[in-house]
This record gives C-alpha cells, sequence and structure tokens, in this order.
C-alpha cells in the first residue's frame, strides 16, 4: 500500500479505534512530498550567514542551543540565568525509562510482556555511567516499585495508541540530531521517536514526542526545533511533526512547510542572539512572567511572578 507509517500495513481488524485513529493522522499520503531545494539551501545559507555573525560576538565562547535551552531564554531571562539545580524524581526518571522500553519494545523480537520489558530497560539504565544509573542505583525496593509501575503503565498506553511498527519503516527511538557538526554554535536534540526515512528528494519522515503530562503550545515549537535540526543537517525535511499525549490517547498533529521551517530558523536564531546579548555581552536579564512561574525557584521573592501565578489561579475552574 503507499498509504502506510508501517512499510507493510496491518489489517484494519487487528487494530484497536486508537491504533486505527494514530494510522490515519500519521500515515503517508499518495502525492510524494518534496520540498523546493532552492529554499532548502536558501534556509541553510540564511542559518550558517547569521551564525557567522554570532561567531564575532562569541570570541571564544561557545554555545550549545536545545529545545529546552531556546524555550528557556525565549521566556523569563532571569529564570532563564538560573544555575540548573536538577533532580531526579520518579516521574521525570519514569520517563527516561518509558523512552528506553519503547526503544526496547520496537526491536524485541517476539511478543514480550510489558514489565519484562521495563525491567530489562531499568537494569540497563541503572548500568550506565550517568546520574539517571546513580539515581536508580540508590533506591530502595518501594521507590524501585514505582518507577517500575510508572513506567509499565506508559509503555502499555504506547502499545494502546500504536500499531505495529514494521522495522521497514525504521522505526529509531531517541534518536541524537546535530548539526553543524562542530562550531561555537551548535543545534542539538534528541527526539523520541522517528518514523520513516527520506527516499531520495522525498520527505518521509515523522518526528514525534511522547508526553505524558498535559498539552502545551511549547510542545509544538519544540518539534519545529527538532523539524529544523533535521532539515539543515540532512536537507530533505520531515514530513509530519506530532506530540502523542499517551495518557489522553491523543496526538497533535502538524503538516512540515517552508512556513514551519522559517518560523522554527527565526526563533532559534532570536535564541542564539539573545543567548550571546545574555552570556557574552551582558545585556540584563529581562523578567517575562509566565506558565513556568509554576515552578520557578525565585517566585516566593519576584513580584511579578506572584502577580502571574495569582492571576493564572483566577482563571482555573
Amino acid at each position: 500500500m503507499s498509504a502506510t507509517i508501517t512499510g507493510t500495513e496491518p489489517e484494519a481488524s487487528q487494530l484497536s479505534p486508537l491504533q486505527h485513529k494514530t494510522l490515519g493522522l500519521l500515515r503517508r499520503a499518495p502525492d510524494p512530498i518534496v520540498f523546493d531545494t532552492a529554499f532548502v539551501a536558501s534556509l541553510r545559507t540564511d542559518v550558517e550567514e547569521t551564525f557567522a555573525g554570532f561567531h564575532e560576538r562569541l570570541g571564544d565562547t561557545s554555545i550549545f542551543l536545545s529545545k529546552h535551552r531556546v524555550t528557556s531564554v525565549l521566556g523569563c531571562e532571569v529564570q532563564h540565568l538560573q544555575v540548573d539545580d536538577f533532580s531526579w524524581s520518579p516521574a521525570v526518571a519514569g520517563g527516561q525509562v518509558a523512552h528506553r522500553a519503547v526503544q526496547l519494545l520496537i526491536n524485541w523480537r517476539g511478543d514480550p510482556v510489558p514489565s519484562d520489558v521495563v525491567d530489562e530497560a531499568i537494569a540497563r539504565l541503572a548500568d550506565d555511567d550517568s546520574s539517571l544509573g546513580d539515581w536508580i542505583e540508590s533506591l530502595g525496593d518501594a521507590d524501585l516499585a514505582d518507577l517500575r509501575g510508572f513506567s509499565v503503565d506508559k509503555l502499555i498506553k504506547f502499545q494502546e495508541c500504536f500499531p505495529p511498527l514494521d522495522r521497514r519503516a525504521a522505526p529509531t527511538v531517541e534518536s541524537s540530531v546535530r548539526w553543524p557538526v562542530d562550531g561555537p554554535i551548535v543545534l542539538s536534540g534528541k527526539v523520541d521517536l522517528t518514523l520513516g526515512r527520506p527516499a531520495g528528494a522525498e520527505s518521509r519522515k515523522v518526528i514525534i514526542d511522547l508526553k505524558t503530562g498535559w498539552a502545551s503550545p511549547k510542545h509544538r515549537e519544540d518539534l519545529r526545533f527538532y523539524a529544523l535540526v533535521e532539515t539543515l543537517r540532512s536537507q530533505i525535511p520531515p514530513r509530519k511533526l506530532a506530540s502523542f499525549y499517551l495518557d489522553a490517547g491523543e496526538p497533535v498533529v502538524e503538516d512540515v512547510t517552508e512556513r514551519t521551517l522559517l518560523t522554527a530558523s527565526r526563533r532559534m536564531l532570536d535564541a542564539a542572539n539573545a543567548e550571546i546579548e545574555l552570556t557574552v555581552e551582558g545585556r540584563p536579564p529581562v523578567k517575562r512572567p509566565g506558565t513556568s512561574c509554576r515552578w520557578c525557584p525565585l517566585s516566593d521573592d519576584c513580584a511579578e511572578g506572584r502577580a502571574y501565578l495569582d492571576g493564572d489561579d483566577d482563571e482555573r475552574p
């Protein structure tokens, strides 16, 4: 079949309603999607020329821009400049375990039991020489059981939402993207799930973020950033972007267009410029109250943040 995301499409009778819906939203249309090569070349040239100007301002300093860094610097700059005191929690770690379990599941032969896949994912992460591995190793039996239960729940929801993924669709989990290979400014990220790969100049790749919480407008911006990096890296844009909310069983899907990529490029360049102004040129940061005030460590002493939060509470049902 020509309209597919999975290589060989399963029979409709074998799919649940959720799986059938996902297939319908992400499947490839009969008409190939091919972006204008002149547009892609122009987009890349514009970024390269703007980066060249930024390099002169950076001196010996280097900056790495991820989707989180871009969102952070374009939000409240005061919060952005705070020292990152990140620490692992069951919810955050559970998302990482669930992603590793999805990766194993996609490449696992046979029909594995979800809890067995999660146990293997936890064991592999615990063996990693990383802060997450150290955190998992420190857990007691009860906390480990909580982590396992959260991750099994997310893995089962993934199975409920997605049809079986044929290996010919090149499903890839936690795929790293980076551009350029080196230099004072590097764009980088790690994509939760990709499906498909380009065929000649035809765009076939779908980029998917797996979400376990509430929908947010920034999730769409995150995916557009990934689409931009993929386009700069491979010179072939992906065809679709999807934030998939596993708890709700709902994807938010967007077709990639020239406008999508231009918007993402301008947003990324604005973020790079702001990063240079703040960290290299010493511009005073600007307070921008927003949803991030809810977890900001400065909120108790920030009048603007408190005012935003008080108003936000008043608007909630």
